[in-house]
């Protein structure tokens, strides 16, 4: 993780996100005041501290970024990442993205290919070099087990497509951060988003936003019982994860897998190598702040380890029913309208993140209401996350 975690001095401002008494998520802020066309260094670690503090920023005014920038700075925020996206080059995201990769076109901006258009629609005539393009996608809830009728979709009833943090889990370490930028999205009809749980909970936003909550907040809703267990404790995630679990079937609010055996074997999967499975801690340290995250990306995990102390020996735990039942009791204490948050960017915000602090994911609508075009940039970590206590060798 970062060497220097001691607070740059910023020229720009940083203002909390506003939000009601009713809600609770506790991340977010707004940066008005920086041209990152020509950010310089002192300036690139403010604003690192800036996102390790507040979990997500979204800087604003920046239409006029040349894409190559955006890549530039999250190179800039990890000076000794290695220099590809955190999910590899395109040819290596078209053919081992599994479930991330699969019934939709990925594109990478012309002449800064590390930068991924995200988004549906007609991208217009010539955008950064990529002519008369339209992105096709399947739609973002598709996978979810139980499925919502495309008449009820059609009128703006949503879901959240998959809690993640953008981790290849594989091979290479998560991101310290993911930029965002929006280029183009509706701003109307609002949507309704559904958890369709039998809970009944429900919650509006504009369409073509992203939903975030923080898992510095799940880990302060678990008892000192469970905290001392993920302090101590690990997951080991499968080779090639998203192939692994690319035929499984997600519950209707996005978080977690429906236990179905429908998992792949080890034999099954492209070839890998042992010393590329991730083995992460269920606790990530915030090298800023101190905080501890519950960062756990349930839907990959193929085996836990579970103790409540340095010395004990692990309990050994490969029921995925099991871990996936107990992480659920954890995560979903979190999954509340009052907890989760969508900051409203519009065109020329990059919103940025900490995904060692935070879940997120896309809330699809329909495409008749218009395209919808994004950058989105990171890069695979120079270090991986760590924990309260090592994981041993």
């Amino acid at each position: 993780m970062t060497s220097d975690t001691s607070h740059a001095q910023p020229s720009f401002t940083v203002t909390p996100l506003p939000k009601a008494a009713s809600e609770k998520h506790n991340f977010g802020a707004v940066v008005e005041d920086l041209d990152l066309e020509n950010i310089d260094d002192c300036n690139v670690k403010a604003l690192a501290d800036a996102i390790w503090t507040h979990k997500l920023v979204v800087v604003k005014g920046q239409q006029n970024l040349n894409p190559i920038k955006q890549w530039e700075l999250v190179t800039r925020f990890d000076p000794k990442a290695p220099l590809v996206h955190s999910h590899g080059d395109l040819k290596t995201f078209n053919k081992q993205g599994g479930l991330l990769s699969r019934g939709r076109d990925v594109y990478g901006v012309p002449g800064a290919e590390n930068v991924r258009i995200i988004g549906k629609g007609y991208q217009g005539d010539d955008h950064f070099g990529l002519k008369k393009t339209t992105i096709n996608k399947e739609l973002a809830h598709l996978w979810h087990n139980d499925k919502l009728p495309d008449e009820d979709f059609a009128t703006g009833h949503t879901r959240f497509q998959r809690w993640h943090i953008d981790a290849p889990l594989y091979a290479r370490d998560p991101a310290w951060f993911t930029t965002l930028r929006c280029f183009k999205r509706p701003t109307e009809p609002e949507v309704t988003i559904h958890w369709d749980d039998g809970s009944g909970l429900t919650m509006k936003a504009e369409p073509g936003l992203t939903a975030f909550f923080s898992n510095v907040q799940t880990y302060e809703l678990m008892s000192q019982e469970e905290k001392n267990m993920a302090d101590h404790s690990w997951v080991e995630y499968a080779p090639h994860p998203y192939q692994w679990m690319g035929s499984c079937k997600s519950k209707s609010t996005g978080l977690g897998l429906v236990n179905q055996n429908k998992e792949k074997t080890l034999l099954e999967l492209e070839p890998y190598e042992e010393g590329n499975v991730k083995k992460y801690p269920m606790v990530w340290i915030n090298p800023v702040t101190g905080e501890r995250a519950f960062m756990v990306h349930g839907i990959c995990v193929r085996r836990a380890f579970l103790r409540s102390s340095p010395t004990e020996e692990p309990e050994v735990v490969d029921d995925l029913d099991r871990i996936r039942a107990w992480l659920a009791t954890i995560q979903e204490r979190v999954l509340k309208p009052d907890y989760i948050m969508m900051p409203p960017v519009v065109e020329g915000d990059i919103v940025m993140w900490a995904n060692y602090q935070m879940f997120h994911t896309a809330v699809d609508y329909p495409d008749h209401w218009g395209a919808r075009t994004m950058h989105q940039a990171n890069i695979g970590a120079s270090t991986g996350p760590v924990g309260p206590v090592p994981i041993p060798v």
